[in-house]
């Protein structure tokens, strides 16, 4: 699991660093200035949120694998797929409906966090 949750956070905080740039070199020029805020707030929720999954992996190989370390991880990689990616997507589509699947992202951010924390304070029980 720690492995697992390793890669799948050096890809995403990878793929942010690339969709920064393409919207850096290539979207700037191309779309409006309104559009183009929300694109960046796609990658610094995309960069910190790969982070996050890279934090639950060392998490993991700290106190071991948990079910909440799991869906922490699981809940953090699907909170950058939707919350980012409906950003990028409509960023660059100007198709305001996808704003809808945005909320669902940040509850996915909101729920992963939860679950670290919750495993965090259990930890910090057992070991007092």
């Amino acid at each position: 699991m720690q492995r697992k949750l390793m890669a799948w956070g050096a890809v995403l905080a990878m793929l942010a660093v690339g969709v920064g740039a393409f919207g850096a070199h290539l979207l700037k020029p191309v779309i409006s200035e309104e559009y183009m805020k929300v694109y960046e707030t796609g990658v610094q929720y995309h960069l910190v949120h790969a982070l996050g999954v890279i934090l639950i992996a060392l998490a993991v190989g700290q106190w071991g694998e948990s079910t909440r370390l799991r869906w922490a991880g699981r809940l953090l990689i699907a909170g950058t797929i939707l919350f980012s990616g409906s950003l990028y997507v409509l960023s660059i589509s100007g198709i305001k409906v996808l704003g809808a699947i945005t909320p669902i992202g940040g509850v996915c951010f909101i729920a992963g966090w939860l679950c670290l924390a919750v495993e965090a304070f259990s930890r910090s029980k057992e070991a007092s």
